[in-house]
């Protein structure tokens, strides 16, 4: 497996462990102002999924246009589908990544209208990035709620998981 893939994994597999204790959460609570940056649960897991649709967009020349902080899905059933949806098309996409494409440059203008020019393997390493960041935020706002959500450290992944090793703790 190679980081992209293996990378693209992980992002499912903590999305469907994030949105599982996500389910667990009344609705109401989920679209509740927390004082995140994209205020509730529901709205961090929409940006979170219109990011990743704006960057596939433009890495496969199929531009996704909305803004950060668009609503997409208010429905949460809805959201988590489409999630799910998504991680496949990413973890299927990566596995067709090559080295050629990686170095080359993508030109794009970002949200705030500004035009870069940066290398693919740059950009692909943000968007991994920036689902975790995001999950990180989403994490702390559970755990403050009394919801647990597990070990979210990369060699927990079942993929990485030695026989006899399983909930061996959190630790990195």
């Amino acid at each position: 497996m190679n980081y992209h893939t293996a990378i693209a994994r992980y992002n499912q597999w903590m999305n469907q462990n994030l949105y599982a204790v996500c389910e667990l959460v009344p609705e109401g609570d989920l679209q509740l102002d927390r004082g995140a940056f994209f205020k509730s649960i529901q709205g961090t897991l929409n940006h979170i999924l219109v990011a990743d649709q704006i960057w596939l967009g433009r890495f496969t020349k199929q531009p996704f246009t909305a803004k950060l902080d668009e609503e997409l899905y208010s429905n949460f059933s809805e959201l988590r589908a489409q999630r799910e949806l998504l991680d496949r098309t990413i973890i299927d996409w990566a596995h067709n990544l090559t080295p050629a494409w990686l170095e080359a440059q993508l030109h794009y203008t970002n949200s705030s209208g500004v035009t870069r020019t940066l290398q693919h393997w740059l950009l692909v390493t943000h968007m991994f990035n920036h689902q975790t960041h995001h999950r990180g935020q989403l994490t702390t706002l559970l755990n403050q709620m009394g919801y647990n959500p597990g070990v979210t450290d990369l060699p927990a992944m079942p993929e990485f998981q030695m026989s006899g090793e399983r909930g061996a703790g959190s630790g990195g």
